[in-house]
């Protein structure tokens, strides 16, 4: 991942649930971010990779590493990818599409479907205030399990 600076503040706002405002420090940040995930899904969708490969490009776009019980099948994108945690035995579908600013939690034993978008941000609904963004965290659970 490129040095992005201010990332770590970013994604502490972000968390923190608070308005990005457009023009801002953090929102630049956010569209640098927005460059390297561009660039980690083309490598991801552009050929085939083997199960391990696509576990270390999506560790490349998160930031983090990925368990190894993780799978996902391509295509898949995401629009910032720095805020997405994968839990044990996850299985993310073909055709997903990610846009995890806000953050998106996905648990132990999730399986996400074909096709299936994921959104954590809302523009500001004031014409004047659009390009501000406001994050909410997505978490996604099996039924019953708890906590990860």
């Amino acid at each position: 991942m490129a040095d992005i600076r201010g990332l770590d503040e970013l994604l502490a706002a972000l968390n923190a649930g608070e308005t990005i405002p457009g023009g801002s420090a953090h929102h630049e940040a956010m569209h640098a971010v927005s460059q390297e995930s561009l660039r980690i899904t083309a490598e991801l969708n552009g050929r085939y990779h083997s199960p391990m490969e696509v576990r270390a490009l999506m560790g490349e776009l998160t930031g983090r590493e990925v368990p190894e019980s993780f799978q996902l099948f391509p295509p898949f994108s995401a629009d910032f990818g720095r805020n997405i945690r994968f839990g044990a035995e996850v299985f993310v579908n073909s055709g997903c599409r990610f846009q995890d600013q806000g953050g998106i939690d996905i648990g132990d034993r999730s399986l996400i479907g074909h096709n299936a978008v994921i959104t954590t941000l809302n523009h500001d609904m004031a014409p004047g205030r659009r390009a501000d963004m406001h994050p909410a965290r997505v978490v996604i659970r099996v039924c019953g399990s708890g906590p990860t």
